[in-house]
């Protein structure tokens, strides 16, 4: 995903900005892996593969965000996915 194309979202639930941590980027400065937080809300949006996941909490598939997920937790501390819902 194009960074100026992450400027333009906003958290899907309360409209406030995101804050982007950054863990994986290609040759083009595309983010590949990262994570979009919400600082009023303390909701978390995985991006995975390129796509910022950014779907109602009952509507996340956390097995399919899972595999990334672990692999943050092992290059990254403190884990920033903790809230992402079971």
């Amino acid at each position: 995903m194009k960074l100026n194309t992450i400027a333009k979202l906003c958290c899907p639930f309360d409209k406030h900005n995101l804050q982007l941590r950054i863990l994986a980027q290609d040759f083009d400065q595309n983010v590949i892996e990262g994570i979009l937080s919400c600082k009023t809300c303390q909701r978390n949006y995985p991006i995975i593969y390129g796509v910022p996941i950014m779907a109602p909490d009952e509507y996340r598939q956390t097995a399919l965000e899972q595999p990334v997920i672990d692999r943050w937790e092992l290059d990254h501390q403190p884990d920033p996915l903790r809230s992402l819902p079971e």
